[in-house]
């Protein structure tokens, strides 16, 4: 008989290596990513699971964000590029999304935001609309390598020529090196940073664990450009990235993002997914578009309670009139906005 309950991972002991065994399963669905959403922005899981003759038939990993701000609502994932919803089928699926929706409405919320799962809505209307890029890595390296774009060759030959080195450093002075580049490169796009505390708990429950890397580019010994990478089940994803601006010319991300491929090829995962990028973004889609990667559409799909029906087209919040004023802001200051204001974002 099919049982639909809630779970947290969090207290779920075995749960990254029960979900290792589903199909589409990848780090945004493990307990470390919903302990580091939990510790660092207050956030309650309310992860779906539908089980049936002790099989998991579906999974929709799920964050309660209660805001006075912005008021209260269901998550699938905070601060995640893609979350895909694992199901056994669309009668399975369906009859979660139900489950998810009357619970929503009993906990008040405004309404349910699902970051994935685009096979299943079918004619719904996505809210959102990103790139998704994923490079192969069963290939031998001289394969994978001669895949990039010859520009993108060139710039990572010219790196090394120049002197620039790379290498992982999963120390917590690691991520505070990584920090200080993130800081100035959201400033840059007119932005405030994450917390150093979420970066802090993702030092602690992801790296440390075995779950991802710090990577980080020097020039002589001034780093110049950093990269965080998580990775679950032979899968790799480039989370966070950042470089100052007066050394871009040495085309350090080039070769960090190459060397972090060399080292998961290494390691024999399957693939390095780049992450998301907003669709008229054209200067980071050809840099992805050079890695030899496969594009695909990412689609997010949100359903208003209140209304009882999916929301069209949103507007994205990370652009507008502050972005000209947070390029001006103190960084001291851009990070008091980004402690403050994040967790309400969701």
């Amino acid at each position: 008989m099919q049982q639909i309950h809630f779970i947290d991972p969090v207290k779920h002991q075995g749960w990254n290596d029960m979900i290792q065994r589903i199909e589409g399963a990848g780090f945004f669905h493990t307990s470390c990513w919903a302990e580091v959403l939990k510790k660092t922005y207050g956030y309650r899981p309310v992860y779906v699971i539908s089980e049936e003759d002790g099989h998991v038939k579906a999974l929709m990993p799920l964050m309660e964000v209660r805001s006075l701000l912005t008021g209260s609502k269901g998550v699938s994932l905070p601060f995640t590029d893609i979350c895909d919803l694992l199901c056994a089928g669309k009668d399975i699926f369906d009859r979660v999304v139900s489950f998810v929706k009357e619970y929503g409405k009993e906990r008040k919320w405004k309404y349910i935001e699902w970051r994935g799962g685009d096979s299943f809505f079918g004619d719904a209307g996505s809210c959102a609309e990103f790139f998704g890029h994923t490079l192969d890595l069963t290939r031998s390296e001289q394969e994978i390598f001669a895949s990039f774009r010859e520009s993108n060759r060139r710039n990572i030959n010219k790196a090394a020529r120049d002197g620039v080195k790379a290498a992982i450093d999963n120390s917590m002075c690691g991520i505070g090196i990584y920090y200080r580049l993130h800081c100035n490169t959201r400033r840059m796009h007119g932005l405030p940073p994450q917390p150093f505390s979420f970066f802090k708990k993702i030092q602690e429950l992801v790296i440390n664990q075995g779950n991802g890397i710090t990577m980080l580019a020097w020039s002589g010994s001034t780093p110049v450009a950093g990269a965080i990478f998580f990775h679950f089940a032979g899968k790799a994803v480039y989370k966070y990235g950042a470089s100052e601006r007066i050394y871009q010319h040495l085309r350090p991300n080039n070769l960090l993002m190459w060397e972090a491929v060399r080292y998961y090829s290494e390691k024999g995962l399957k693939s390095l997914d780049f992450g998301r990028t907003e669709t008229e973004n054209q200067g980071l889609l050809q840099f992805k578009r050079g890695w030899g990667t496969t594009e695909n559409t990412i689609r997010y799909f949100r359903y208003d309670l209140r209304k009882e029906a999916f929301a069209g087209n949103m507007k994205s919040r990370l652009h507008g009139r502050h972005n000209a004023i947070f390029r001006h802001t103190p960084i001291p200051l851009l990070k008091l906005a980004g402690s403050i204001l994040y967790r309400h974002i969701g």
